[in-house]
């Protein structure tokens, strides 16, 4: 039958999805700190070995070594150790000065320059072999300490805060971990509460958030909303991983696609491009690998049933498909849908395209402030100017403005 205090490891384990090898790790380096502070030296490379099965609350199962590693013999100078120790003090407080993510990774790292020797963590050949006659140069020798019989009350009173620091972020790094292989995935979640402008949400194990950035201004986010949410980027903070999830990013409009759309998701249909202005508009341009296959119609579906569950998921939003083109002409045709186009010229030089349209299909074409035209030439990579079949009316995609013109072709 397993210790109690077994038992309580594994309930722990339980509690944070975490390894029992890991939580027993984080016990034994509590036990080593708490070691070090009441008992060791500075010079002493303390490693604890914990055995929750014979431990009895005291000092049974906890066995304590100074850990070195057998360097070769090496002359140094007489003052070299307290220059290493001053070096070693201008690095602690080098790392004080650090974020705690960075300054754990440069701790790791030796001192370097000439301080080759570490008397606490390497010995050398001719001393090893005082402790073991066939020690070698790149063994480890370890030598057991004594452990106090005041260490075990001792011990779980400095150890506490130490193993708890370690468990969190063991549990960070688990959930970094799982979280970072997801980017780019699309997620169901659920609301949890706002904070400021920053919206939280719930994602079982960890929680997320939707920065301003990331949310959409005619949307809601009310407590307990379920919503579908792409996992945009999982970055390290000094408080741990945040977990960044986004509506507005075009990638939440391509794996919705992907999850409506078994041609894309097989990938028979392709998509290209999507431009997009979260909320109101989308356009996305598709191709198709078989020639047997419609992109558009696959996309749309047996009376829109497709396009339409795509826009409920969007909140409503209005999305265009635009058949992708290599030829330009026929692609920036397409980009300016629902609109019919007369003709297209384009001017290499300064990647201008000119698109002329009918009267009644002017506005149609430009869309309310210019929105239609801005998203087509943000489609298809060219500056667009739509004009009236009389040549005396455009828009400007970049503007996004009516102007009158002259029509310089006539």
């Amino acid at each position: 039958m397993s210790s109690h205090i077994s038992q309580a490891i594994k309930q722990i384990c339980d509690e944070k999805n975490l390894s029992y090898e890991a939580v027993l790790e984080t016990v034994e380096a509590a036990l080593a700190a708490a070691y070090r502070k009441d008992f060791g030296t500075k010079n002493q490379n303390v490693k604890c070995q914990f055995d929750p099965e014979t431990y009895d609350g005291a000092t049974a199962g906890i066995r304590v070594f100074d850990v070195k590693t057998v360097v070769e013999d090496m002359e140094l100078p007489l003052d070299y150790f307290e220059r290493f120790e001053a070096a070693h003090l201008a690095k602690k407080e080098m790392l004080r000065a650090m974020p705690r993510e960075q300054a754990k990774a440069e701790e790791a790292k030796e001192i370097g320059g000439e301080y080759v020797f570490n008397q606490k963590t390497m010995i050398m050949l001719s001393d090893a072999r005082d402790i073991k006659p066939d020690a070698v140069i790149g063994e480890e020798i370890r030598v057991e300490l004594h452990v106090p019989s005041a260490f075990g009350r001792m011990a779980a009173q400095t150890a506490k805060q130490v193993i708890m620091q370690k468990l969190r972020e063991a549990e960070r790094g688990v959930i970094y971990s799982d979280f970072k292989d997801r980017e780019g995935e699309l997620m169901n979640v659920t609301v949890q509460r706002r904070e400021g402008r920053i919206v939280l949400i719930d994602m079982g194990r960890a929680t997320g958030i939707l920065l301003p950035e990331d949310q959409i201004e005619s949307e809601r986010y009310f407590p307990g909303t379920r919503i579908k949410a792409l996992l945009r980027e999982v970055a390290l903070t000094p408080k741990g991983p945040e977990i960044r999830l986004s509506r507005s990013s075009p990638g939440l409009v391509a794996a919705i696609f992907a999850q409506e759309i078994p041609e894309i998701a097989n990938g028979i249909v392709e998509i290209k491009n999507i431009v997009r202005e979260p909320g109101s508009r989308t356009k996305v341009a598709v191709t198709a690998h078989d020639d047997a296959i419609d992109p558009i119609g696959s996309c749309i579906g047996q009376r829109g049933t497709r396009i339409q569950a795509i826009i409920r998921e969007l909140g409503g939003e209005k999305v265009d498909i635009v058949l992708w083109s290599q030829n330009d002409i026929e692609y920036i045709s397409a980009s300016v849908s629902p609109a019919k186009v007369l003709s297209v010229k384009l001017n290499a030089d300064t990647h201008l395209a000119t698109i002329q349209v009918p009267s009644d299909q002017l506005s149609l074409a430009i869309g309310k402030g210019g929105q239609n035209v801005r998203l087509a030439a943000k489609l298809c990579g060219w500056k667009l100017t739509v004009i009236e079949e009389s040549g005396r009316v455009a828009a400007d995609s970049e503007v996004g403005e009516i102007k009158e013109v002259v029509d310089e072709t006539k």
